[in-house]
Protein backbone atom coordinates (compact mmCIF):
# COMPACT_ATOMS: atom_id res chain seq x y z
CA UNK A 1 0.00 0.00 0.00
CA UNK A 2 1.39 3.52 -0.83
CA UNK A 3 1.13 6.06 1.29
CA UNK A 4 -1.45 8.11 -0.95
CA UNK A 5 -3.50 5.15 -0.10
CA UNK A 6 -3.34 4.94 3.35
CA UNK A 7 -4.30 8.73 3.63
CA UNK A 8 -7.38 7.72 1.34
CA UNK A 9 -8.26 5.65 3.79
CA UNK A 10 -7.76 7.59 6.53
CA UNK A 11 -9.75 10.41 4.97
CA UNK A 12 -12.65 8.01 4.22
CA UNK A 13 -13.03 6.97 7.47
CA UNK A 14 -13.37 10.32 8.78
CA UNK A 15 -16.55 10.66 9.43
CA UNK A 16 -16.45 14.68 8.60
CA UNK A 17 -15.18 13.92 5.14
CA UNK A 18 -17.08 10.44 3.74
CA UNK A 19 -20.91 9.26 4.43
CA UNK A 20 -21.85 5.77 4.51
CA UNK A 21 -23.95 4.43 1.61
CA UNK A 22 -25.01 1.56 -0.22
CA UNK A 23 -24.05 0.78 -3.87
CA UNK A 24 -26.59 -1.61 -5.17
CA UNK A 25 -25.95 -3.36 -8.94
CA UNK A 26 -28.74 -2.78 -11.66
CA UNK A 27 -27.86 -6.07 -13.26
CA UNK A 28 -28.02 -8.46 -10.28
CA UNK A 29 -28.89 -6.45 -7.18
CA UNK A 30 -26.16 -6.72 -5.22
CA UNK A 31 -25.83 -4.52 -2.86
CA UNK A 32 -22.66 -3.18 -0.62
CA UNK A 33 -21.81 -0.76 1.78
CA UNK A 34 -19.42 2.22 0.49
CA UNK A 35 -17.89 5.56 1.93
CA UNK A 36 -18.33 8.14 -0.12
CA UNK A 37 -17.18 11.89 -0.83
CA UNK A 38 -20.12 14.22 -1.53
CA UNK A 39 -19.40 17.14 -4.18
CA UNK A 40 -22.29 19.19 -5.89
CA UNK A 41 -20.13 21.64 -8.42
CA UNK A 42 -22.44 23.98 -10.63
CA UNK A 43 -21.89 23.06 -14.23
CA UNK A 44 -22.35 25.84 -17.09
CA UNK A 45 -23.27 24.51 -20.25
CA UNK A 46 -23.24 26.64 -23.16
CA UNK A 47 -26.33 26.53 -25.89
CA UNK A 48 -26.43 28.97 -28.48
CA UNK A 49 -25.44 32.45 -27.11
CA UNK A 50 -26.67 30.98 -23.54
CA UNK A 51 -25.22 30.20 -20.60
CA UNK A 52 -26.86 27.62 -18.42
CA UNK A 53 -25.82 26.98 -14.65
CA UNK A 54 -27.09 23.60 -13.45
CA UNK A 55 -26.77 22.02 -9.99
CA UNK A 56 -25.02 18.24 -10.21
CA UNK A 57 -24.23 15.55 -7.47
CA UNK A 58 -20.90 13.90 -8.10
CA UNK A 59 -19.48 11.27 -5.04
CA UNK A 60 -16.41 10.10 -5.23
CA UNK A 61 -15.88 6.07 -3.78
CA UNK A 62 -12.85 3.97 -3.62
CA UNK A 63 -11.82 1.63 -5.63
CA UNK A 64 -11.51 -0.93 -3.25
CA UNK A 65 -14.76 -0.40 -1.81
CA UNK A 66 -16.65 -0.51 -5.44
CA UNK A 67 -14.00 -2.17 -8.03
CA UNK A 68 -16.87 -1.92 -11.11
CA UNK A 69 -19.50 1.00 -11.00
CA UNK A 70 -21.84 0.71 -13.93
CA UNK A 71 -23.94 3.63 -15.64
CA UNK A 72 -27.65 2.99 -14.33
CA UNK A 73 -26.33 1.56 -10.84
CA UNK A 74 -27.73 3.25 -7.93
CA UNK A 75 -26.21 5.11 -4.74
CA UNK A 76 -28.33 5.35 -1.52
CA UNK A 77 -26.92 7.84 0.84
CA UNK A 78 -29.27 8.18 3.51
CA UNK A 79 -32.96 8.75 2.54
CA UNK A 80 -31.81 9.88 -0.61
CA UNK A 81 -31.67 7.67 -4.09
CA UNK A 82 -29.08 8.31 -7.40
CA UNK A 83 -28.70 6.68 -10.23
CA UNK A 84 -24.99 6.45 -12.14
CA UNK A 85 -25.07 8.55 -15.19
CA UNK A 86 -22.27 8.58 -17.83
CA UNK A 87 -19.20 6.97 -17.54
CA UNK A 88 -17.32 6.55 -13.66
CA UNK A 89 -13.78 8.01 -14.21
CA UNK A 90 -11.05 6.92 -12.15
CA UNK A 91 -8.48 9.10 -10.69
CA UNK A 92 -4.92 8.92 -11.64
CA UNK A 93 -3.66 6.54 -9.22
CA UNK A 94 -6.74 4.72 -9.98
CA UNK A 95 -7.95 4.57 -6.16
CA UNK A 96 -11.04 6.81 -6.47
CA UNK A 97 -13.89 6.61 -8.67
CA UNK A 98 -15.26 9.67 -9.46
CA UNK A 99 -19.42 9.24 -10.16
CA UNK A 100 -22.00 11.76 -11.60
CA UNK A 101 -25.17 10.89 -10.18
CA UNK A 102 -28.95 11.77 -11.19
CA UNK A 103 -31.45 11.67 -8.69
CA UNK A 104 -33.65 8.30 -9.11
Amino acid sequence: MTVFAAAMDRIYANPSMAAAAVWISANTSEKRPIRVIRRAPDRITEFGAGRFVSDTMVVDARVSDLPDPRTGDLIVIGADSFTIQGEPLRDRERLIWSLDLRPS
